[in-house]
């Protein structure tokens, strides 16, 4: 038996109705920005796996750390004890790192740095004296899996069944020049009326709402209220870090910076589970006290795991290293030429760029996980490319390696897809 059929015996896959698709893909290896499959298919990571391994799958100069790493030092518990490769990634995050944030704690995925996040958030306002139990979120925004991360995440297709347990939500539209000025009044009376204790938002890009777009100007006005209000704000960049907009983070757009921000996915290079929840030092003083139940009792067994740590070091190494920046710049002016040309496409609706993100809306219904939406999917795995559209919306987010060649058959396959459909 193949992968494929070994595989419907046990596992249970994510974002997956088994009834409508049982069938999964066997790969076998992958290297740069390419996945090959068990019967010789290869395939363009044009996603860089969910935004992940952004300098390529199996990096020489990643796994070659990991490979020293493992000779030493493999797991130790973080509480109590610390490690070199915990250590060097601190001192190396934070010469690239909002010049506002000073402590980062350890978790294990980009759902539980949300998750963190909000406990810091709510404890902070706890260990002051001051009662404030309400998060300010976007519609339409998706900040994970977990049940802190379902509360604020406002995409009912994932968060359904559970929404009669969630923590208590305020939710307010995405800004853009139509509706700033009736935003910022609504924002005044939503924090009249409820006790907020944090504001938590994706900077510029909203993932999950298919690369849904807006102005760092109007971001940045939001902030500045929230902040004159005691709200902390909190930047969930687990898909937006680590290069993908342009410059090393979403919020170096954006004049006010977060309180707190969240990283994950790219963190490691795409190696290994990781994450982490930076804050600043004002926050990490309200839990320094003689007080232990101020303290912050959270913890994963595998924080700060060192092979994890080793990886992320790597991985930021690489990020600002100028061949990796020159990439950035070049993928950027690969999807400008590919925009220009695109636009005059009879089903292209709307398209919308930053940095290496670029996303397509296709001038037709589609649900998100509908037939149609399917086809296109397996359109494009037909022709050597790996997409995920989220409904109607194609978007690529290439690792920073792909080459021009693979890049100009992204862009092809996508322009014979509207073909297909028209």
């Amino acid at each position: 038996m193949n992968l494929t059929q070994r595989d419907k015996k046990h596992l249970w896959h994510p974002l997956t109705q088994h009834k409508l698709h049982p069938d999964t893909i066997g790969i076998t290896k992958a290297k740069g920005a390419l996945l090959y499959g068990e019967n010789g298919e290869t395939y363009i990571d044009g996603i860089a796996s969910w935004y992940t391994c952004m300098f390529g799958h199996c990096n020489d100069y990643i796994t070659q750390k990991l490979q020293e790493q493992l000779k030493e030092l493999d797991h130790v518990i973080f509480t109590g004890f610390t490690h070199e490769p915990a250590v060097s990634l601190s001192e190396t995050l934070m010469e690239i790192l909002p010049s506002n944030q000073q402590k980062m704690f350890f978790s294990d995925n980009g759902s539980t740095a949300v998750d963190v996040a909000l406990k810091m958030a709510l404890q902070y306002h706890h260990n002051r004296g001051e009662k404030k139990n309400v998060i300010l979120a976007f519609e339409e925004g998706f900040h994970g899996d977990t049940f802190g991360a379902m509360s604020v995440s406002g995409l009912s297709v994932y968060n359904g069944p559970f929404e009669d347990f969630f923590i208590e939500v305020k939710r307010i539209p995405t800004p853009d020049e139509q509706n700033i000025e009736g935003l910022l009044k609504d924002l005044h009376q939503l924090i009249a009326d409820y006790n907020i204790a944090a504001f938590i938002y994706e900077p510029l890009v909203q993932g999950a709402a298919a690369m849904k777009m807006y102005s760092p100007q109007l971001l940045e006005q939001l902030l500045s209220i929230t902040k004159e209000n005691n709200i902390l704000n909190i930047a969930d960049e687990v898909m937006t870090g680590f290069g993908k907009t342009g410059r090393h983070f979403a919020s170096d757009h954006v004049s006010v910076k977060p309180d707190i921000i969240c990283l994950a996915k790219s963190l490691t290079g795409g190696v290994l589970p990781m994450a982490l929840t930076t804050c600043s030092q004002e926050v990490f003083d309200t839990f320094y006290d003689e007080d232990m139940t101020k303290g912050f009792f959270h913890g994963h067994t595998y924080s700060a795991n060192p092979i994890a740590c080793t990886a992320a070091l790597a991985a930021t190494h690489l990020l600002v290293t100028e061949e990796m920046q020159n990439n950035i710049r070049r993928i950027e002016q690969k999807h400008q030429a590919f925009d220009e040309k695109i636009q005059s496409h009879p089903l292209v609706k709307s398209s919308r760029q930053l940095g290496v993100i670029y996303a397509l809306e296709i001038n037709t219904k589609m649900s998100r996980y509908g037939s149609m939406r399917d086809q296109l999917f397996q359109f494009y795995l037909n022709n050597g490319v790996f997409l995920r559209p989220l409904g109607n919306v194609v978007y690529i987010l290439p690792p920073f390696v792909i080459s021009d060649q693979q890049l100009d058959m992204v862009y092809e396959t996508i322009e014979q897809s509207l073909d297909m459909l028209s």
